[in-house]
């Protein structure tokens, strides 16, 4: 898997070396600058952070837009939580208990425990956070929602399959954290059996924000696209998923399935067209995906060097519609770093290290050796 990380990144890096000699300006007074075959070169880094959110929020009902007033306010509340959540945390205090902190969700009782926690090691605060200090505008209007479809702003129903599913899913995250190796009581495979038992996520296979379509979450926003006029690479600093757009390709196989799935480009007037099948089934959107998955993507650059994107998702085994959403990416002159989650992912193995002693503690077996 690092090797194939690896290649992926000397690719980009190659044509990111050569993405300037292709690129030249277009006609005089256009802004957008353009490929040797006339089509707008895409190539640059974006930020992708907002606080509009993928589903508009129930007090809008039907609203489509947000008033200046009613931005202004998001954006205001943002930014004193903001400053709460960053501030520095006073260093005169006390050692935790023995074996951590009880607490209910965030907050530590008064008492010091309860049935519900079995140790808070904390998280960072949120200096390490970055969503986005407003609400998107496109064609000068703020959207209450990234989803434009269905109207309400409203993801659309899961499939009674995929909801059973989901439902699977939150029950055994729900589970709380007591302290006991409590599946060992369980029929069947547990939840910290070995590496593959652990989502996705935590194993450092696919980024938080998705891969198609690709979402803003609460930090590493930043996109970079690089393109030639053969292909497009897509690469996301959550992880450092990137994706290789094959242009006027055909799809390979229903039987080649990827995680980041299978993505062939074209050109519709000056508006990038990718879509992307053959998902692998575990990749999906709130815990629910399938190898039906089909996903076309809409990259338009327009003057001042942004990107509005725009999506369709249609999976008929999880979703009972397709879904669209579109948001802004903003062209930023910032870099990309390296996401180096497998490099740095001990907690996995501490997760793994954990479950073994707490097994051996609930049979009444000897502790294994730990390093």
């Amino acid at each position: 898997m690092k090797r194939a990380a690896c290649l992926l990144l000397v690719a980009a890096s190659t044509l990111s070396l050569a993405a300037p000699l292709l690129s030249q300006s277009g006609p005089q007074g256009d802004p957008i600058p353009r490929m040797p075959s006339g089509k707008p070169d895409l190539t640059g880094t974006y930020d992708a952070a907002t606080l509009t959110p993928l589903e508009r929020p129930p007090q809008f009902g039907d609203k489509a837009y947000l008033t200046p007033e009613e931005a202004k306010a998001i954006a205001d509340r943002e930014r004193s939580l903001q400053e709460k959540g960053a501030a520095q945390r006073d260093t005169n205090f006390e050692a935790p208990p023995v074996g951590g902190a009880k607490v209910v969700g965030l907050e530590e009782t008064a008492t010091g425990g309860n049935e519900f926690g079995a140790g808070n090691v904390g998280a960072y605060n949120l200096f390490w956070m970055d969503r986005g200090t407003e609400a998107m505008v496109i064609d000068g209007k703020m959207p209450t929602s990234i989803l434009v479809d269905p109207p309400n702003g409203r993801m659309p129903a899961m499939t009674p399959a995929a909801q059973k599913r989901q439902m699977e899913l939150l029950a055994s995250l729900a589970r709380p954290n007591d302290g006991t190796a409590w599946w060992v009581e369980m029929d069947g495979p547990g939840p910290y059996d070995g590496p593959e038992s652990l989502p996705l996520r935590e194993r450092c296979i696919l980024g938080f924000t998705g891969v198609a379509p690709t979402l803003p979450a609460l930090y590493n926003n930043f996109k970079r696209i690089v393109q030639t006029e053969d292909h497009v690479v897509i690469m996301l600093e959550m992880v450092h998923d990137a994706r290789i757009v094959r242009m006027n390709s055909k799809h390979t196989g229903p039987e080649d399935l990827r995680w980041l799935g299978d993505s062939i480009g074209w050109w519709d007037g000056d508006t990038l067209v990718v879509d992307t099948t053959n998902f692998l089934p575990q990749e999906g959107f709130r815990g629910g995906g399938s190898s039906k998955k089909h996903v076309v993507e809409r990259f338009t650059k327009v003057p001042g060097g942004d990107v509005i994107y725009r999506f369709t998702v249609t999976d008929p085994e999880v979703w009972s519609a397709p879904w669209t959403g579109e948001y802004v990416w903003r062209a930023s002159d910032d870099r990309v770093y390296e996401y180096a989650c497998h490099e740095g992912n001990y907690a996995m193995e501490n997760v793994l290290r954990g479950a073994r002693l707490l097994e051996a503690e609930a049979l009444g077996k000897p502790l294994p050796e730990t390093r």
